[in-house]
């Protein structure tokens, strides 16, 4: 019985740091452990007598990438617990803003992290001397994310001008002006993307798996919807703990979510693509065809194409808005605090993230509760690792331990803000 053991103790296209450790006997892959050792960053128990009103600035810091995902779940959830509603156009700016960070993120992930994967290189740097158009128009694309959430958001990193009911401030008509060409041209980028990635070479793998996302009657979901799957699952922000639970293993420091009845599940881009096709506009399902993408995909490899879709989609629905923009009376809705209980969930740019709170009679946090997007994803990252082993046995350690961090990185995982990630164990028998 022999065993070997890999490491790879640095890399730099994940946010976050942790570790994979991979069993294999007889040529099979028994189990796969992916790590999250970040230490505890108590922003639940941070949160805890604070006033309602923090919940968005502190939350926000949790992640540097999707910032505003955090602030959109806790205002959602705060102003439930408050019975308050925030319509027309201050809802609109809202899933303004978040478009900014989806389109920021998808770049960012779609071309310096994940294309290397495809194309052979160890990084977007190297990357770039061959593909220096595709980098730049994804530096591009950056950018402009970047300027509508500084627009919009008072900073282009941890936005500062979100509130529970709305904003502290709200833009004229005329800001929006010079971001409206940037967008338009971030737009004819994305289409560029789209086609670029589409020709990347593809792994034949695919996994029957639970995709979970919001619907929305009448939006592809952003920040609203009712919680479903291809499984039957319909429900509720407000029922999320009915169907979901979080679970210690020994092996990690994050939570891993599981559907009570079923187990894993997946979330981000693809469940959201898969769920909701028929919620994107004619155009961009036309272009999911011409990449060879039908309305379900099982194939997590290909995510990297539904991304570029989603870019595609986030400067259209900009632009819709920016648009039909009309600036509100009032910046925010009043509120009176009083004592409750609220949910909150949005989709950010990797799935759904939702937040509960409960207050006090005078506004201050009881319980909070933050599952994101990357522990819901942890246990079925696990079972992708075990299934892609198993198909390429064959492969040297090398090649195996680069199949291994492709597969993790389809998962555009946030484990934490550092740049560390992997150290992989192979043992074989």
């Amino acid at each position: 019985m022999a065993t070997k053991t890999i490491r790879v103790d640095y890399i730099a296209r994940v946010e976050g740091e942790g570790a994979l450790e991979l069993h294999i006997k007889d040529g099979r892959a028994t189990s796969a452990k992916l790590a999250i050792f970040e230490p505890p960053r108590l922003f639940e128990a941070l949160l805890r007598g604070r006033g309602f009103a923090e919940a968005p600035d502190i939350t926000a810091r949790i992640c540097g990438i999707c910032p505003v995902a955090y602030q959109m779940s806790s205002v959602h959830a705060m102003e439930q617990a408050l019975g308050v509603t925030v319509d027309g156009q201050l809802r609109a700016l809202r899933r303004l803003l978040y478009c900014g960070e989806w389109i920021e993120s998808h770049a960012l992930h779609v071309v310096m992290l994940h294309a290397p994967d495809f194309l052979g290189f160890q990084d977007g740097i190297q990357m770039a001397a061959k593909h220096g158009d595709a980098v730049r128009g994804g530096l591009a694309l950056k950018k402009a994310g970047n300027e509508l959430m500084r627009v919009l958001g008072g900073r282009e990193i941890h936005p500062v001008n979100v509130r529970v009911g709305g904003f502290y401030r709200v833009p004229r008509r005329a800001e929006f002006a010079p971001i409206t060409e940037q967008l338009k041209r971030a737009r004819e980028l994305a289409v560029a993307t789209v086609r670029w990635v589409a020709a990347f070479p593809f792994p034949n793998y695919q996994r029957d798996y639970e995709f979970v996302s919001l619907r929305h009657p009448d939006e592809y979901p952003i920040n609203e919807g009712r919680i479903v799957s291809n499984r039957g699952l319909d429900i509720t922000v407000d029922e999320y703990d009915s169907e979901f639970e979080e679970r210690h293993v020994a092996h990690s420091t994050a939570l891993q979510s599981v559907l009570k009845r079923r187990g894993s599940y997946l979330v981000g881009p693809l469940a959201r693509y898969n769920l909701n096709f028929d919620r994107l506009p004619a155009d961009v399902q036309d272009m999911a065809r011409e990449s060879g993408l039908a309305p379900v995909c099982r194939n997590p490899f290909q995510s990297i194409i539904v991304r570029a879709l989603e870019l595609v989609y986030a400067c259209d629905e900009a632009l819709r808005i920016i648009a039909a923009y009309e600036p509100p009376d009032a910046p925010s809705v009043p509120l009176e605090p009083r004592a409750g209980i609220g949910h909150g969930c949005t989709e950010a740019p990797r799935g759904i993230l939702y937040h509960r709170y409960e207050i006090d009679d005078k506004g201050a946090i009881v319980t909070a509760r933050i599952s994101a997007p990357t522990s819901q994803n942890q246990l079925s990252i696990e079972e992708d690792l075990c299934e892609v082993a198993n198909q390429s046995s064959d492969l040297s350690d090398d090649a195996l331990r680069d199949r291994c961090e492709q597969t993790i990185r389809n998962y555009d995982p946030c484990i934490s803000c550092s740049c560390h990630f992997l150290k992989l164990a192979v043992h074989r028998e």
